[in-house]
């Protein structure tokens, strides 16, 4: 089994409040073209109580988030997600003290952008990893590719095939930004921000300090659902589709996949010390609060993190993993869990134990 090592997170130098962006869109001419529906959700979401209080965005100024044409959102993400992905990598080797040359493997997932090679190849370079590092780009797994990532990382130690394995989400979200009157789209905009977790697993726990092992996980996957959130191409960009029926979706699996996840090793939900879930945005979270019928603080980093930094897609939940690590290191079980595209739910078992 893994131990997850270390943690690290990088975002862009620029944050936002959801007041500036209102401000910065509000006399644009692609919002002025909008219906005024359109018009009506995107200033509700913004200064409303949508959970996010500012974004990190790889936007200075805000009004490049205006620039919509295909090849300037490419070169956005091309500028942007090797920087985020290296950033958060070396803060993860930094935590457990590893040099790049001791990683055997490196994961990286994304959906906001395509390279061909793909981002091992920049962080591979940038990092000063060995040139016989295994190196495997993931991509079309949403907001929810974390917990997969991790997962293989996990099977490539269990298989005596590495030793230690650097899992990378970046997502420059900005890279995947315009505007029209599909809520979905505008919503989207209106929530998602730009950054990058990294973790390092490896094959023993640390010899000193607590240690957080990797247990065991679980997938669930319902191609019927597909069209509830998915990116398509249209007009050489990225469209997300995000429906109303999201929040539920969410709900409903991350309870299945927990039970099943739980019942497997004779455990109970009052038997986990500590909560990491992915963050939709506010509705998802509290969907998924009352459906498991969650303990009032079990949400707290996570919606501490959507209110600071947005949602960050797939890069979320190491975010929330790494700050409860270092403000709790609760001891016993701990689960993680992330959705996304597919529609598709995923979760792990942690756990947690005292130097």
């Amino acid at each position: 089994m893994a131990y997850i090592s270390g943690l690290g997170t990088a975002v862009p130098a620029t944050r936002y409040t959801q007041a500036q962006c209102w401000e910065a869109l509000k006399d644009a001419p692609p919002f002025l073209q909008l219906d005024r529906r359109a018009q009506a959700t995107v200033q509700r979401v913004l200064l409303g109580d949508s959970g996010v209080a500012t974004r990190t965005l790889a936007l200075d100024p805000l009004i490049e988030a205006f620039d919509n044409a295909p090849d300037t959102l490419h070169a956005r993400f091309v500028r942007h997600a090797p920087d985020l992905a290296v950033r958060a990598a070396r803060a993860a080797l930094d935590d457990c003290g590893l040099a790049a040359r001791d990683i055997d493997a490196v994961l990286i997932s994304t959906c906001t952008g395509y390279l061909c090679p793909g981002l091992t190849s920049y962080v591979i370079e940038r990092l000063g990893l060995r040139e016989d590092v295994l190196a495997l780009d993931l991509v079309g797994q949403g907001c929810g590719a974390a917990l997969p990532n991790l997962a293989a990382g996990d099977a490539l130690i269990a298989a005596g095939r590495c030793s230690s394995v650097l899992s990378i989400c970046v997502e420059v979200c900005s890279a995947a930004y315009y505007l029209d009157d599909d809520p979905g789209v505008l919503i989207s905009a209106c929530l998602f921000a730009d950054g990058a977790g990294a973790a390092v697993l490896a094959d023993a726990a640390p010899r000193n300090g607590p240690s957080l092992q990797w247990i065991s996980s679980r997938s669930l996957h319902d191609p019927r659902e597909r069209e509830a959130l998915r990116f398509e191409q249209r007009g050489g960009m990225l469209r997300n589709i995000l429906t109303p029926r999201v929040p539920a979706l969410a709900a409903g699996y991350a309870e299945r996949v927990l039970d099943a996840a739980l019942s497997g090793h004779g455990l109970a939900r009052d038997d986990v010390a500590q909560w990491i879930w992915h963050a939709g945005g506010k509705r998802v979270l509290n969907a998924v609060e009352a459906a498991i019928g969650l303990p009032g603080d079990a949400m707290a980093a996570s919606r501490e993190i959507l209110s600071e930094y947005g949602n960050l897609s797939s890069a979320f939940v190491y975010f929330v993993l790494q700050r409860a690590w270092r403000e709790s290191r609760a001891p016993g079980w701990w689960w993680i869990s992330s959705f996304g595209a597919g529609f598709s739910c995923h979760g792990a078992l942690l756990r947690a134990r005292a130097a």
